[in-house]
Parts: structure tokens; C-alpha cells; sequence
């Protein structure tokens, strides 16, 4: 149905926020509105689309978006039409990014403003650049940047154009003096006038100089009755119609004020407000006009009976069909007896479930059109089941349809593959995993190292049908496939990382907390989230957690801060290197720091306290924790106590490389930190890194990280069940994590006896599909004595280490690469992970999946922050060293000058830097003339 009109509006408007919400409800009822979209905006523009889909008709001025990409965004997210340039209408048509019924969804926005350019000028314009384009007719235009007096010539040269041309073009226009005599001018030659929200209103009488809301109906409708009565048709939300009525004037001001059905009663000669005594009342949805401009439809929703004064849902019976199923299965839904057939499928998932698939399978057995009828009936009556189990109405599922038709692209139309096996459909699979019936695969642009099991076929992790990991044995092992066996899982492409991770801190930096918060919208789905940052002091109301939660959380602060508080200097390091030479060394803690605290797939408070209770110990005067919030914008009340406790200010609420730039840089409302620390995925590791190599950034980062990974060296007393416990407290990171046993003389039996214990418990664990993909490229190696054993681990320098053999504290003089080391059979790394007081922030190779995941920690040092992908050979884990930074000093006397001066000058000599020989020369020419201190002062 042809728009009359636009009314703009703007979501972020604090107008609307008052005292004029009655006027809300008639922008609502009038149905057609018009947003502005900035670059800025669009991911809320997006949100709002989705959000009001169905409700208006909204059209979009992206006339400032920059790539014809967000353009296509809008209109696929159900933009019922889209404002664009010229440019852009021009490259979309050329690229064909829009066939069919599609094209008529754009509207070429025309510049006028320069001043030397008439309206024949610009109606040339529009036909040059208009005639140039293929389908151009079906485009609709918008002048930009002027208002428009009703009587310019203008808007009478482009209706001439129109005719000229049998176009059903619509022409938009803003009035000037947006009178309601222009209005109705404009309405009534058929173009389109934008009215400003603000400019309308539901009570003349109390706002004379605003727009009546119903005058934009009104002044289109036409009739032909002596009454001058308008016929009107009564719909659901659904479109099925209710009755035949009548309204005027009177009685459409009254729906728009009232949000309600007010229609005008023929026998009672007045106002008849529908339900004020039947009690059926009815919300008013929307009005809108016919193409002809003869005849208005009231959508509503209705309640009670239904619309009939007979106490049907319509004029003309019942409900039929799907309407008549949805309204049985609501009633059952409240009143069927506990133990009948419908309340059982209400109340048993499973046998729902088993019933959905028993008809979707016999729907496609079925040949004949009776059969295909019956069991197309039998599906929807469980699948409506489904809907009003969990709360979706038809109305819903329809508004979804509408808003897929919308969309201007399409799927490829594959199938997964455990559903394309079971009809036969051999075609290769996409990168999705998806069966394809078009070809080849797409080329996948970025790899992953592995993945979970796609469906009961695939055998990730699995040998014989059991949990297993891949055995060698070193004796008969050549030592080139032993390296290739110790390769970490294959990541993804650096140069492919970077091409993402580049512009996105480039934004940041840019456009500041908007672009923030305009990804943390398109990652995170926070989509309510307004602002990007939660300051301190936090609401009480953000930390309420089980006591036995608070308790653990307290214990292990205090260990952690104990051991810690161990590490500080107890004074500064002074020595006298020479006679009258001193130099020391003293430390300060990084003035602010930013503490990285990965989401995703788990709730990670240890990472929060590894790294915060350092800062603190410290003395870190400024304490940012950035983690990515939940879709409904909050952050996990564990994390937000933690940041109470170590006194952080603030917490970003943002995850990703989007979270590195904002601390890196600042925003608005972030302020700039000096060191980044904490774990990350992939995405993180390289915003980190360029972040660390950007001079300008003036930050610095804690380490290189990586996926998580533990190496086991067991030997014939270690309990099988706590070496199995150990390697899936690992694996069940995530599908790029790696484990690894080193088995030391064990017997086949040892062995076998651990790898049941493996797949034992790794069945009965939640995450038992993350668990096998990592299964899928991990490995047990036998060996005969702990040297090789140790020899073997060092050069595999693992993020964990875990020594469950006999004797371990001796062992540990044989480390000489790990993150951290767990000693003896009790002491498992998950300890270590939370409440001993070593610090798991380890460093860890690239991390999981796009923009985020978990990392991992450990016991009470700081094992924390550890190395893995081999980086332990070079870092440290993170500890109280990290949060601060040494300051050397060097006080000399007379004397001291005197002794030390011929080697420096000497030695500057040779290197031929002048300066520096004569900084210390003209030091002893004066030296007689001036006095000093005999010696350092200690």
C-alpha cells in the first residue's frame, strides 16, 4: 500500500521521553515513519528496524552512509524504503545488488542547495541522471537541503515529469511553512510530505500551532456518501478481517488520541468506542488508506469475545484455519486436564519433539496431494504447539516471513550435512558445514584449528567410538614426525587476523565510545547497551552472589594478594660499583593499567582476580577491567564484585580488539592506560600487538597469548583418574586447546587404564563436544625414563605443567621451559586456575574463536598470564613485576667522575660520539673551580 505520507522521527530524541507519550501512540497508528541514519548510528538503526518491524513502515535516509554495503544492510533488515545518493543509487543498479521489486525501494535524494541552480536545473537533474539508469522509473525522489514553499515551481515541474513519464514515482517533500492548509495541498496532489514528530500532535486544542495527527488521514480520503462517512474495514494483526464499519473525522482524532477503536455509530448517530460496554475493547495498532484513498483500515488488536456483538471472533463467524488452531490450543493450553494428550505435549518437551520430527519425516514421505495436505496439517498443529509453549503467537511467525521476504539477498539454499546424508545429497560441503547443491565450497578465509563434532558421523576425537587420544611411541618414533606431532593446532591466518583486527582499532580511534558501542551491539548482541562503560562506585544491586560464591572469591583474593605482597622489594637495590660511582635501582607501579577479561563460552572471575589483586598490591593508581558484556548488557555480578574489591574505576563494557583500542587510545569516556594485560583469543592478541607497535599509542602489553594447554608427566604410580581429570581440565577450553601425556614406563594396562578413565569422564562432561575437537589434536607420547620425559616437555615449553610421578619436587630442578608447574598428585591445575595464590594468567599462544573466548590461569605465583605455543621459553607468567616498572639511578662524586672517566671517554671515542666524551671532559675542567660533595649521599 502506497505511503501518504512520512512522519520523522528520531529514536534517540529526549522530546518523547516527557510529557508527549499520548502522541507516541498516534505516530504509532500512523504507521509510515522516517528515520535519519549517521555512520554512527547504524547498528541502532539496525536494531531499531528489527525491534519495530511490523509495527510502522519505516523508511531510512542513508543519504551520509558511506558504503552501498549498509545500505543493503537496512533494506535487509526491513527498511521499507531507503534515501540514498546518487553514487550509490547508481552502483547498487550498475552491481545488480537489487533485482525485481526491490528497485522501487529506493529514493534518489537531490541536492538543490547551491544557490545558482533554478528547479528547471534540478528537474533536469533528476531526468539526466534517472533516464541514464536502467528501471530508473520505479525510483522516487527527495529533494535535499531546502524546505519547500507548496506554490514553488518545483514540485509543479517534477509532477509534470511524472505524468510525462507514467511513472508511479513518488515524490517526498518538506513543506515550508508547514502549515495545515500546505498539507493538505500537498496530500491532495499525491505527493509525500515529512512531518516532523514534534510537530504533531492529538490535542489542537490544547497545541494550536502543531499539525493535527489526523488531519495527514484525513486529508486524502475521499467519499461519496451525504454523510460524509468514511467506510472502514476492521483487521487483527494478522490481516483477517473482523467487520465493516464507519468513521469520521471525529472518530479517527478520537482512535489517535484514545490508541484505541473509535469508529461512528450509524444507529446511534455518535461516537461508538468499541468494547466500553462489552468489555471487548480493542488497542489500536495503525490506520492507514487504500490505494484509492476511499476507504480505511483500522488494525487492532482485540480482546474478549472478539468483534462481533454475537461473541464471534468476526462479523462473519469464527476463526478458521490456523487463527481458529491458535485460539484452541491457548485455551487447552490453560485448561486441558494434566493427564491428556495436549497437556502432556505442553508439559513433555522430548514427546513433543519426537512428534515434530514423527511429521516433518512423514510430510516428506508423503506423494499424493491428500497426503502431503494431511501430514502439512498434522506438522502444524505440533509446530503451533511449539509457538504457544514458548509464548509465539502466528502473528510473530508472520512477522518474521515478511521480514525475510524483505530481505534483498538470498541463502544458497544448503543443507546440513547430517540431513543432506540421510536423502542421498552428495554434494561437497561449504565452509558452514553445509551440504552444497551449487558447486564447490566457498574458499574459507579464515581457518580454524578444529572444530566440534558436526553430528553423530563425525569422529573428532574419537577412536574405536571411544574418547581417545592419538599414542606414539618415541623408541620407534623418528624424531621429525615427534616435532610434527608437538605442533600446536593450526590458527588462523596472521595477514587474515590483521586485515580484521587493523580496521577495527582503527575506529576506535577514530570515532571513540560510538564505535564501541557499535560492536560491542554487533559481537556482544548488547543491543539495549547506551553506554560503553560502568563507572565506579558499582550499584550493589550489580553484585549479589551466593554467599558461598562471595566466600570463595574472598578466600582466594587473600591468598593471591599474600603471595603477591611476597614479591615486593624490600627496599632498593644500591651498590657502589666503583669508588665514588652509586647505582640503584627502585620501582614504581604503571600509574594505569588496563585488565583484559575474556567472555564467551564461560564466566572467568579467576582471570578478573590474576589480575587485578597484582595491580592493587602494586599500587596502581588507575585500574580499568574491560570485558565483554552479556546480550542484555550486563556484566557477570563475580566480575564486578572482583573490580569492587582490587578498587578498579571502571569496567569496559566492550571485548575483542575493540576493547585493546578503547583502553590504548581512550574514548570520551575511557581514559588511555599505560600497559594492557590479560588473555585473550586471536583477535585480542593481535589488537594487542598493534596497539604495542604504534608509537603514538604510548602503551605497553603483558605477553603473546594462546589457546590453553597442560602437559602431564605421569609415571606407574600416578592414579589414572587424576591424570585423566588433569588433561580434560584443559580440553574443555575450547577446540584449539592441546594436551598432551608424557607416559613413563607405563605398561599397556596403565595405559588403557587412564584412557578409559578419559573417556569416562570426558562423556559425562557438558562441554563433551569442545572436548573432543580438542582430543582430535592431542597426544599421548610413551617414554622410558623422566630425562626424555623432561627433555621432551622442555622443548614443548608448555603453558601447564603437571608432575604426577614419584618424587616430583625433585623433578622440578629439570624445568627449564613451563608457565607454571603443578607438583605431585594433589595438586591439580584448576587450584591453581582459582584460589592458591599463583597467578594463571600464563601466556598462552592466539586464543579462540572471532573477537573473543576464554583463556586460562593458574595457582597463586602468577601463573596466570603463561606462555603457551612455546612462549614460556621467552616470558614469564604475569606477576607483581608486570604492574611495575624499575627505575635505575646513578649518583657520582669527585672522586667517582674522576675514576670512571677515562673508560667512558674512551669508550665514546671509539664510537665517535663527541658530545658524549665532552659531557664528561668539561666535568674535570671545572672540577677544581667548583665544590661538590665528597661522596654520594646513600
Amino acid at each position: 500500500m502506497a505511503e501518504r505520507f512520512l512522519v520523522s522521527y528520531d529514536p534517540h530524541s529526549p522530546d518523547f521521553q516527557q510529557e508527549r507519550s499520548s502522541d507516541l501512540k498516534a505516530i504509532s497508528a500512523l504507521g509510515n515513519i522516517l528515520i535519519d541514519v549517521q555512520p554512527r548510528q547504524l547498528e541502532s538503526a539496525i536494531q531499531f528496524l528489527k525491534n519495530q518491524f511490523g509495527l510502522f513502515a519505516i523508511f531510512c535516509n542513508a543519504n551520509a552512509l558511506q558504503n552501498v554495503e549498509d545500505v543493503i544492510s537496512l533494506l535487509d533488515n526491513g527498511a521499507t524504503k531507503v534515501f540514498v545518493s546518487y553514487k550509490h543509487l547508481k552502483e547498487i543498479l550498475e552491481s545488480n545488488l537489487l533485482e525485481g521489486k526491490h528497485i522501487s525501494r529506493l529514493v534518489l535524494c537531490v541536492d538543490q542547495s547551491h544557490p545558482d541552480r533554478d528547479d528547471e536545473d534540478v528537474v533536469k537533474d533528476v531526468r539526466a541522471r534517472l533516464g541514464s539508469l536502467a528501471q530508473g522509473g520505479a525510483i522516487g525522489i527527495h529533494v535535499l537541503h531546502t524546505h519547500l514553499d507548496y506554490e514553488c515551481k518545483l514540485l509543479n515541474l517534477l509532477r509534470e515529469y511524472e505524468k510525462e513519464a507514467q511513472s508511479q514515482r513518488r515524490t517526498y517533500v518538506t513543506l515550508a511553512p508547514d502549515s495545515r492548509e500546505n498539507y493538505i495541498r500537498a496530500l491532495t496532489d499525491g505527493h509525500v510530505p515529512i512531518v516532523a514528530a514534534t510537530r504533531l500532535t492529538t490535542e489542537p486544542e490544547r497545541f494550536p500551532d502543531r499539525i493535527p495527527a489526523d488531519l495527514l488521514l484525513t486529508a486524502a480520503l475521499r467519499t461519496d456518501r451525504p454523510d460524509r462517512l468514511y467506510t472502514t474495514v476492521v483487521s487483527d494483526e494478522r490481516g483477517v478481517c473482523l467487520g465493516l464499519v464507519y468513521s469520521n473525522e471525529e472518530s479517527i482524532r478520537a482512535a489517535l488520541k484514545n490508541g484505541s477503536g473509535v469508529y461512528y455509530s450509524r444507529s446511534r448517530k455518535g461516537l461508538w468506542v468499541k468494547g466500553a460496554t462489552s468489555g471487548d475493547t480493542q488497542q489500536l495498532m495503525s490506520i492507514s488508506l487504500d490505494c484509492d484513498g476511499d476507504a480505511l483500515r483500522f488494525t487492532v488488536k482485540q480482546r474478549g469475545n472478539g468483534f462481533c456483538h454475537l461473541e464471534t471472533a468476526t462479523c462473519f463467524g469464527p476463526h478458521s484455519g490456523l487463527s481458529h488452531l491458535q485460539r484452541t490450543l491457548l485455551d487447552r493450553k490453560a485448561s486441558a486436564p494434566p493427564a491428556s494428550y495436549t497437556a502432556r505435549l505442553f508439559r513433555e518437551s522430548k514427546l513433543l519433539q519426537a512428534k515434530i520430527m514423527e511429521e516433518a519425516s512423514e510430510l516428506c514421505d508423503a506423494v499424493s496431494k491428500d497426503e502431503v495436505a494431511a501430514e502439512a496439517a498434522d506438522l502444524f498443529y505440533f509446530a503451533m504447539v511449539k509457538c504457544i509453549a514458548a509464548g509465539v503467537d502466528l502473528s510473530a511467525i508472520e512477522k518474521n516471513l515478511n521480514l525475510k521476504s524483505m530481505k534483498t539477498t538470498r541463502r544458497k539454499g544448503d543443507a546440513k550435512p547430517q540431513w543432506a546424508q540421510r536423502v542421498g545429497l552428495e554434494k561437497e560441503s561449504g565452509p558452514n558445514g553445509h551440504m552444497s547443491a551449487n558447486g564447490p565450497p566457498d574458499k574459507e578465509t579464515v581457518k580454524e584449528a578444529a572444530s566440534v563434532p558436526k553430528d553423530q558421523t563425525d569422529t573428532a576425537g574419537l577412536s574405536d567410538g571411544r574418547i581417545r587420544m592419538k599414542r606414539y611411541k618415541t623408541s620407534s618414533t623418528s624424531p621429525e614426525t615427534i616435532t610434527k606431532i608437538l605442533q600446536r593446532p593450526s590458527q588462523r591466518s596472521t595477514d587474515q587476523i590483521m586485515k580484521i583486527v587493523n580496521p577495527i582499532i582503527g575506529d576506535v580511534r577514530s570515532n571513540g565510545d560510538a564505535a564501541l558501542l557499535q560492536y560491542t551491539h554487533r559481537f556482544e548482541k548488547a543491543t539495549s547497551l547506551a553506554s560503553p562503560v560502568l563507572k565506579a562506585p558499582f550499584p550493589s544491586k550489580l553484585m549479589q552472589l551466593p554467599p558461598e560464591t562471595i566466600e570463595a572469591i574472598d578466600i582466594s583474593f587473600e591468598n593471591i594478594r599474600r603471595f603477591h605482597a611476597a614479591q615486593k622489594d624490600a627496599k632498593p637495590l644500591q651498590v657502589e660499583t666503583m669508588p665514588g660511582v652509586v647505582c640503584s635501582r627502585f620501582s614504581r607501579p604503571i600509574e594505569r593499567v588496563g585488565l583484559y577479561v575474556p567472555g564467551g563460552t564461560a564466566v572467568l572471575p579467576s582471570t578478573a582476580l590474576m589480575l587485578g589483586v597484582p595491580a592493587m598490591v602494586a599500587g596502581c593508581k588507575q585500574i580499568l577491567l574491560a570485558s565483554p558484556p552479556r546480550s542484555d548488557g550486563t556484566i557477570t555480578p563475580e566480575i564486578v564484585y572482583i573490580a569492587h574489591k582490587v578498587g578498579a574505576e571502571s569496567i569496559v563494557l566492550a571485548g575483542g580488539a575493540q576493547a585493546v583500542a578503547a583502553l590504548a587510545y581512550g574514548t570520551e569516556s575511557i581514559p588511555k592506560v599505560d600497559k594492557i594485560l590479560g588473555p585473550g583469543n586471536q583477535f585480542v592478541t593481535a589488537g594487542k600487538l598493534i596497539v604495542s607497535n604504534d608509537t603514538t599509542a604510548g602503551v605497553s602489553i603483558d605477553m603473546p597469548a594462546g589457546p590453553s594447554e597442560v602437559l602431564v608427566v605421569a609415571d606407574k604410580g600416578a592414579n589414572p583418574a587424576f591424570v585423566a581429570s588433569d588433561l580434560l581440565s584443559q580440553a574443555e577450553h575450547g577446540t584449539d586447546s592441546q594436551v598432551v601425556l608424557i607416559a613413563v614406563g607405563l605398561e599397556e594396562k596403565q595405559l588403557a587404564d587412564i584412557e578409559a578413565e578419559l573417556h569416562a569422564q570426558a562423556d559425562a562432561l557438558p562441554r563433551v563436544d569442545i572436548v573432543r575437537g580438542a582430543i582430535e589434536h592431542s597426544v599421548t607420547l610413551e617414554v622410558s625414563s623422566i630425562a626424555e620425559a623432561m627433555a621432551l616437555s622442555n622443548r614443548y615449553a608448555p603453558e601447564h605443567l603437571i608432575l604426577q610421578v614419584e618424587d616430583a619436587e625433585s623433578v622440578v630442578d629439570l624445568v627449564e621451559n613451563a608457565g607454571s608447574v603443578f607438583i605431585g598428585p594433589w595438586t591439580p591445575e584448576s587450584v591453581g586456575d582459582y584460589s592458591a595464590g599463583v597467578n594463571h594468567s600464563l601466556r598462552t599462544s592466539l586464543e579462540r574463536s572471532p573477537l573473543r573466548r576464554p583463556f586460562h590461569h593458574v595457582l597463586c605465583a602468577n601463573t596466570f598470564l603463561l606462555a603457551t605455543y612455546g612462549y614460556a621459553k621467552q616470558y614469564s607468567g604475569v606477576n607483581l613485576s608486570s604492574f611495575t616498572k624499575h627505575i635505575t639511578s646513578s649518583n657520582l662524586t669527585r672522586e667517582g667522575l674522576q675514576n670512571v672517566s677515562g673508560a667512558v671517554m674512551q669508550l665514546a671515542k671509539v664510537e665517535e660520539l663527541e658530545a658524549h666524551r665532552r659531557a664528561v671532559s668539561i666535568r674535570l675542567e671545572h672540577m677544581d673551580s667548583l665544590p661538590g660533595p665528597a661522596r654520594p649521599r646513600p
